[in-house]
């Protein structure tokens, strides 16, 4: 075994762009960390979301907070900011999109027993007080990460990257089997 040079990794990592990305985008609605952006911005990168709409009182790119944890993601994956997280809501359900919320919830489905239906977009909410009360209704479905610590939550970004890799690895193999 041997560890790949940087080169054999960039290589490797064209062909992968040639993928089509799959039917999934997140929403982070008044996220107020700006690392927490730019790690979700990388994440995303990685997992191949095809966009991610930044709403409320989130920043966006340029900005060098962003781009220090992003590592130039924010270049390449598609982004829109908009104030109003419900317009966004409201477009994407027209697109037939399944919304989903990330958010401990009394209705609430263990991400790994979810079985996501594309297209579908995740909604990430505050660091503090999570998604929005006022668009609860608009969501089909929640889902959480189990916690067995003191902590009753993960950062946000974090919390993204453990539900994003599910969501891609089960809409990949919906998409697989399909075509």
């Amino acid at each position: 075994m041997r560890k790949l040079s940087h080169q054999e990794i960039i290589d490797r990592q064209k062909i992968k762009m040639t993928e089509t990305k799959l039917p999934f985008c997140v929403i982070l609605n008044n996220i107020r960390s700006l690392y927490n952006v730019g790690a979700i911005f990388r994440t995303a990168d990685g997992v191949g979301v095809e966009k991610v709409w930044l709403c409320g009182i989130t920043g966006y790119p340029p900005n060098s907070q962003i781009s220090k944890t992003a590592l130039g993601a924010e270049q390449h994956v598609p982004w829109e900011h908009r104030e109003d997280v419900i317009s966004v809501i409201h477009e994407l359900k027209s697109k037939q999109y399944q919304i989903v919320l990330l958010e401990q919830m009394d209705e609430s489905v263990d991400y790994q027993l979810f079985q996501p239906q594309g297209p579908l977009c995740l909604v990430i909410g505050n660091e503090i007080e999570g998604v929005s009360d006022e668009f609860l209704s608009l969501c089909d479905a929640a889902i959480d990460i189990e916690m067995t610590g003191i902590k009753n939550s993960l950062n946000v970004s974090v919390a993204f990257g453990i539900v994003a890799y599910h969501i891609r690895k089960c809409l990949k193999d919906n998409f697989v089997q399909v075509n």
